[in-house]
């Protein structure tokens, strides 16, 4: 991803800072102001990072970072050192991984995973019979989830609080259920509700090597090119020829 802001140098003119938190109306008037579609509002809104336009004479690039942008900023020029900061930077991040019967914990500092706790616990698959059986095989597996996100919670705090002043960031992964149920349970994690990036919610089952895969994952950025000769015309449509590239690192 620093090799490709080093691209942008030398392909594009202008830069504009999208910070989180901004509604719809007001990126579409930022976007307004800069003669640019507005269409591409809605993505900026949408990335819960908030999202960085760089344009030149017949390309258009919206990077959405992995980690917030805080503050608006209009630049003539390629601004790629905001962004770069927000890259270079050794963020310290808890991942939290959790399905019915696993879990992962881990604590990243920059890209490099420095602790970590992965276990297991008992939980029942589902029970499709009917009858009385069924409601008591509910209410076992009940006391059986109850008891797995418990453990989960306590683990949690185990692994993060003596680190806690280190904790930029957290971002839960696995099975969304779960994670809710999880966040709703556990009083040490409120604590940290302001500071949650988005979720991976297609994580496998949570063990060693998938928590390490993770940690990766973490500092992905995402990449939009668009590119036509009427880009910067104003009350155009967006150009019909869109690119959606693959995540890049």
């Amino acid at each position: 991803m620093i090799g490709f802001l080093d691209e942008l140098e030398v392909s594009t003119t202008k830069s504009l800072y999208i910070p989180i938190g901004l509604s719809l109306p007001e990126v579409e008037g930022m976007l307004e102001q800069q003669a640019i579609s507005p269409e591409l509002a809605e993505l900026a809104v949408g990335s819960k990072t908030g999202a960085v336009i760089f344009w030149g004479p017949s390309r258009i690039y919206l990077v959405t970072p992995p980690f917030p942008i805080m503050e608006n900023h209009f630049a003539q020029g390629c601004a790629i050192e905001p962004l770069r900061s927000i890259l270079k930077h050794d963020y310290g991040v808890a991942l939290i991984l959790v399905r019915l019967g696993a879990y992962a914990i881990g604590l990243c500092q920059g890209e490099i995973l420095i602790s970590s706790k992965v276990g297991t616990g008992l939980v029942h698959a589902r029970h499709k019979k009917g009858g009385s059986s069924q409601q008591r095989f509910q209410r076992h597996r009940g006391k059986q989830i109850e008891s797995f996100l418990n453990r989960v919670c306590s683990h949690t705090r185990e692994n993060l609080e003596p680190q806690k002043r280190l904790l930029d960031y957290l971002v839960y992964g696995g099975a969304k259920t779960t994670i809710l149920s999880l966040q709703k349970r556990c009083l040490f994690l409120r604590q940290f509700e302001n500071r949650n990036l988005p979720p991976l919610l297609d994580i496998a089952e949570p063990r060693k090597v998938v928590l390490e895969t993770a940690v990766g994952r973490v500092w992905l950025s995402g990449v939009t090119e668009w590119h036509d000769d009427r880009i910067h015309t104003r009350n155009t449509d967006l150009p019909h020829e869109k690119q959606s590239f693959p995540k890049i690192h």
